[in-house]
């Protein structure tokens, strides 16, 4: 069923449901407690294949591929309801597995979807668990902890951010490393985890990496022109714009007030170059390091500090009567999970029980 190899223990099914035929991966016993894994962008669920088999017995893993990868049935993102299409398509699969309440997990963009879910559904979820999550306020474009945009069209998050080789590589199924900048194999090797460390299902990992659906209404997704730095301002479609502060920064408030408050944690490599405070994938850290010509400066538009939004934000959330705890995994990048899975699971396992 998986067009990726999965490891022995692991079920590969296609799911119909309300919204649209979901591929899912399966360990564990089918009446186990369920624990729902959310990938992020240019990956699929084989990424949580391992910590799948790591689970504590009586527990289920359910790792969806998300509308836009893997083998789900391809249809378009809506980019202009955030999480809005993810979250609906996880709890109408949560329906037809007929399943009232999950353990979240999700990595990276995943973790924005977490967000989405406590945000909209918050009764379903019996924790939150946030792997190097993207900012709650989404990817490019906002400054400071609270989020304020940078300017009133976004420039400088949405589709046009994407460097175009890189989906273009993917598109091609390029396992190369020839192209510095954009060759899949190096992008991976280099950020998603910290070099020199490589998985031992690293050709696994890059196929994964390769099932997201490309064009211009997929990845990177559409974008308009702005007079505003860099030029860029985000479309409609796609998951890069519908991680734009434009359309993801409103659903804060409902995560905030969420009822009830299920128990958050954090958990993030301290050598994270995707998500940080000074980020490689974002144009104000390019901008300030004189990668990308008339950056306006750090008034107009900063580093984007996508941790201490995080924090910022969680803080809100505790203070509402929430509670989350934040801990910083040594010598790890951007998935803590797969370099150091026994010391993920240790932090994991606590929160499941």
């Amino acid at each position: 069923m998986s067009t990726v190899p999965t490891l022995p223990g692991i079920t590969s099914k296609m799911m119909d449901t309300s919204r649209l035929k979901t591929h899912v991966l399966f360990s564990g016993s089918d009446d186990g407690k369920p624990v729902l894994f959310i990938h992020g962008n240019a990956s699929s669920s084989t990424y949580w294949e391992e910590i799948m088999l790591k689970l504590p017995s009586g527990f289920r893993g359910i790792a969806p591929d998300l509308r836009g990868y893997g083998d789900t049935e391809d249809k378009l993102i809506d980019a202009t309801r955030g999480m809005g299409d993810w979250v609906d398509d996880l709890l109408a699969l949560l329906d037809a597995l007929k399943l009232d309440k999950v353990h979240a997990v999700g990595h990276s963009m995943g973790g924005t979807i977490v967000l989405g879910l406590v945000a909209g559904a918050a009764e379903r979820i019996l924790s939150a668990t946030l792997v190097n999550p993207g900012s709650p306020y989404g990817f490019g474009g906002s400054k400071g902890v609270d989020g304020k945009p940078c300017y009133d069209d976004f420039a400088g998050s949405g589709g046009g951010v994407v460097n175009p080789d890189f989906p273009k590589l993917i598109a091609a199924g390029d396992r190369s490393s020839d192209n510095p900048q954009a060759s899949p194999r190096v992008v991976m090797n280099s950020f998603y985890w910290k070099p020199p460390f490589k998985p031992a299902r690293e050709e696994d990992l890059l196929s994964s990496l390769m099932t997201e659906k490309i064009g211009e209404q997929k990845y990177p997704g559409d974008f308009v022109a702005s007079p505003n730095w860099p030029n860029v301002a985000p479309g409609k479609f796609g998951p890069i714009n519908a991680l734009s502060p434009k359309y993801v920064g409103d659903s804060v408030e409902r995560f905030v007030n969420a009822s009830p408050k299920p128990h958050v944690l954090w958990i993030r490599g301290d050598s994270d170059m995707i998500v940080s405070d000074n980020s490689f994938f974002d144009f104000g850290t390019l901008g300030k390091l004189g990668y990308v010509p008339g950056w306006p400066g750090e008034e107009v538009y900063p580093p984007q500090p996508m941790v201490g939004q995080m924090r910022n934000v969680l803080e809100q959330y505790k203070a509402n009567g929430g509670s989350f705890e934040e801990v910083v995994i040594a010598d790890t990048g951007h998935t803590p999970y797969i370099e150091k899975p026994e010391e993920f699971m240790a932090l994991f396992g606590k929160v499941l029980e």
